[in-house]
């Protein structure tokens, strides 16, 4: 059995605990950890953890934890990711490995140095089956070449007052930066942004135009402010027909002459099955040390950070900027498990 740590009692890692305790059958919840107790008291009681703790460095030593999630906050990702490679345990960390490309580089040098793979980023879009039809289609041939790929990603509104442009770039988009790389099997060579205005005082929509190293387009609407519910499309255009990402609702309701469905409020309910399936993907892998051949890993964040950097740049410039970046490491080329 499989014993396994999370790093944070917020949404994420209540979620994280709640797919252990239901969903891996050869995983038990070993420690909660959370700078609040109370919290990480309330989740370990909700789904059977054996422990609770408030130092993270501490728990990631445990020799009674054997891979750890981290869903705590970004900025302590990469230094937590460090932690675990220095200690050869397996780690599924939220995305991002962190917003900025240098410190992403860090992880990926202390990960190269073990020789092994060890930690598994948790872009779960890739795990959606939405975007796994869109892959298979291109791979099948079914819809020709690759043209183009429209992407909106529309939330409520935004989790702070202070959000910014640049926030949603950094904080929202690397999804999309993941996912659309994942799906096409290619990297971005451009970006310019483009920001409407409001009428008050909240943060407008961003669009994205970034074209491929295949010579394709690809927009990005990231839009935090959309008020009507949560909401996540895409659509891949090859040569041969194009295929759009259908909006999940399980029922209609059809009442005083008019048919509506309703919306989540955020994402957790729409990509629940991605996670249910990432996790077990990640606890396959700690298992057997063979790196799951869909997953994200440092490599993929480091891009992600790359691409945020240009489109920030891109949308304080009001310019077209290039996305710069660095040879592929052999080492990413080839999934490396952990040694057991």
């Amino acid at each position: 059995m499989t014993r396994l740590a999370i790093i944070g009692a917020g949404l994420m890692g209540e979620d994280h605990a709640h797919i252990v305790s239901k969903d891996l059958s050869g995983a038990t919840l070993q420690v909660v950890c959370d700078m609040d107790i109370e919290r990480a008291k309330t989740v370990a009681n909700a789904t059977g953890a054996k422990d609770v703790a408030t130092d993270a460095q501490a728990v990631i030593a445990r020799p009674d934890v054997d891979a750890v999630i981290v869903a705590s906050p970004d900025f302590t990702h990469a230094p937590l990711s460090k932690a675990c490679i220095e200690l050869g345990k397996p780690i599924l960390c939220e995305k991002p490995l962190s917003q900025s490309s240098s410190e992403c580089l860090e992880v990926i040098e202390a990960e190269q140095r073990v020789g092994k793979q060890l930690v598994m980023l948790g872009f779960m879009r890739r795990y959606d089956q939405s975007y796994i039809e869109m892959r298979q289609a291109l791979t099948n041939g079914s819809l020709g070449r690759a043209l183009m790929m429209h992407n909106f990603h529309r939330n409520v509104e935004t989790p702070a007052a202070d959000f910014t442009g640049a926030m949603a770039i950094t904080n929202s988009a690397p999804h999309e930066f993941d996912v659309v790389r994942h799906v096409l099997g290619t990297e971005f060579v451009s970006v310019t942004a483009h920001q409407p205005r409001r009428s008050d005082d909240r943060v407008a929509p961003v669009v994205m135009v970034l074209e491929t190293a295949n010579d394709q387009l690809v927009t990005i609407e990231i839009n935090n402010n959309a008020a009507y519910g949560y909401d996540v499309r895409a659509e891949l255009v090859g040569e041969a027909g194009s295929m759009a990402m259908n909006n999940v609702a399980y029922t209609r309701t059809d009442m005083k002459l008019a048919s509506s469905t309703r919306y989540d409020t955020d994402w957790r309910g729409r990509y629940h099955e991605a996670y249910v399936r990432q996790n077990r993907d990640f606890l396959r892998f700690v298992e057997t040390g063979i790196f799951p051949t869909i997953a994200s890993d440092c490599w993929d964040g480091f891009c992600s950070a790359i691409v945020a950097e240009a489109g920030v740049k891109a949308l304080e410039t009001g310019q077209r900027q290039p996305v710069t970046m660095i040879p592929k490491p052999e080492f990413y080329s080839v999934k490396k498990g952990v040694v057991a």
